[in-house]
C-alpha cells in the first residue's frame, strides 16, 4: 500500500486518517486493538460526528481497520478468538464476507450496530457498506435509501420486545409491561427516539404491536374512541419523551467532550449565582437540602412518571361500566 501524506490544507477528515495511520504504523495501535470510535475521534479533534465517520471510513476502505461484531472497529491483521492460527489465519479476519451473502436483514442490523455505538448521525450508506465490505451501490439493491434503512432498522428494533400470550387480566398490569417493555427498547437503541413525533408518528408494523398491546389492555373498559386512543398517545409520549434525552446527552458529550457531570460541575458558578440571588426561595431551598446534588436519574424518573400516569388515569378508566369482550 503506498503511503500518503496529508498537510495542514487538507479536509479534517483526510488529517485525522494520516494520525491514526501514524499510530498504526509507530506500533501505537496493535493488529485487533480498538480504535478510536466516531464520539472519540469527534471530542479527540473537535469535528463532527460526519467527519469522524468519513475519517474511520477512509481507514476501513484502505483495509487499516475492521469492524469487529460486539467488539466495534480494530486495527486489521490480527487473529480472532477460536479462529485458528495457521498462515494467513489473521487476515481472514479483514477479508469481507462475498456480496452475494449481502441481503437487507445483513444491511439492517449492520446499520443498527452503527447507530447503537455512534449515534443515528453516524450513519451512512457509505458507511454501512465499508462496514460490510462491499461497493456502496450493493446495498441499493435491499434498500432505497437512507430513510428507508432508517424505518427498516426502526421496524427491527421495535420487533426486539415482545409479550406473552397470557396477557395480565389487570389493566394497569398490563399497561405498565408494555411501558416497560417500549423504555427497554429505547434504552438499548436511544436512537430510536429521533425518529417520528406525535404529529408525525413513525408507522412501522413492529412499533404498532406495542400500541396495540396498550388499546388491548383497555378495550372493553367502556372508553369513548378518542379518549382510548388520547390515553395511549399520552402513555407513549411520556416514554418517548424521556428516552430523547437518552440520545442528546449522547451527543452532548460528543460535541463538548465532557460528561454529564463535568459539564455540570462546570456550571456551578451560574447555579451558585441564582440560589444566592434571592429570587427563587423555592428552588435554592430544594437545592440546598442535597447532601451531595442531585442525581438526575431517567429510569426512576420514568418508574415515577408512569405511576403518577397510571394513578391518575385510574378513576377515568375504572370509572367506565366495563364490557364485555367477544
Amino acid at each position: 500500500m503506498t503511503k500518503t501524506t496529508h498537510t495542514a490544507g487538507d479536509p479534517p477528515y483526510l488529517r485525522i486518517v494520516a494520525a491514526i495511520r501514524r499510530r498504526i504504523a509507530d506500533g501505537e495501535l496493535a493488529p485487533g486493538e480498538r480504535v478510536p470510535s466516531t464520539r472519540q475521534i469527534a471530542r479527540e479533534w473537535g469535528v463532527a460526528l460526519a467527519t469522524a465517520t468519513k475519517a474511520l471510513t477512509t481507514l476501513r476502505l484502505e483495509g487499516l481497520v475492521e469492524s469487529r461484531p460486539r467488539v466495534g472497529t480494530v486495527v486489521a491483521g490480527a487473529v480472532p478468538a477460536g479462529s485458528g492460527t495457521g498462515p494467513g489465519a489473521g487476515r481472514q479476519a479483514s477479508v469481507p464476507r462475498p456480496e452475494q451473502e449481502l441481503g437487507r436483514d445483513r444491511i439492517v442490523r449492520t446499520a443498527i450496530e452503527i447507530a447503537d455505538a455512534e449515534g443515528l448521525s453516524a450513519l451512512s450508506m457509505r458507511g454501512v457498506a465499508a462496514r460490510l465490505g462491499v461497493p456502496v451501490m450493493s446495498t441499493y439493491r435491499y434498500v432505497a435509501s437512507k430513510e428507508d434503512l432508517v424505518l427498516h432498522m426502526a421496524d427491527a428494533a421495535f420487533g426486539e420486545g415482545s409479550y406473552p400470550a397470557d396477557a395480565p387480566e389487570d389493566w394497569r398490569a398490563r399497561i405498565e409491561l408494555g411501558a416497560r417493555t417500549l423504555w427497554s427498547l429505547y434504552r438499548k437503541h436511544p436512537w430510536l427516539a429521533q425518529l417520528g413525533t406525535l404529529t408525525r408518528p413513525l408507522l412501522v408494523p413492529n412499533l404498532m404491536v406495542h400500541g396495540e398491546w396498550v388499546l388491548g389492555a383497555l378495550d372493553g373498559r367502556g372508553l369513548a374512541p378518542t379518549a382510548l386512543f388520547d390515553i395511549h398517545v399520552l402513555l407513549y409520549s411520556h416514554v418517548q419523551g424521556l428516552a430523547a434525552h437518552l440520545e442528546r446527552e449522547a451527543h452532548a458529550e460528543a460535541a463538548t467532550g465532557q460528561s454529564e457531570e463535568q459539564w455540570m460541575d462546570s456550571r456551578a458558578p451560574v447555579l451558585r449565582e441564582l440560589t444566592e440571588s434571592g429570587r427563587f426561595p423555592n428552588f435554592s431551598r430544594v437545592v440546598g437540602a442535597f447532601e451531595h446534588g442531585y442525581d438526575l436519574n431517567l429510569d426512576a424518573l420514568f418508574t415515577l412518571g408512569l405511576k403518577a400516569l397510571l394513578d391518575g388515569l385510574t378513576p377515568i378508566v375504572e370509572a367506565q361500566p366495563t364490557a364485555r369482550r367477544v
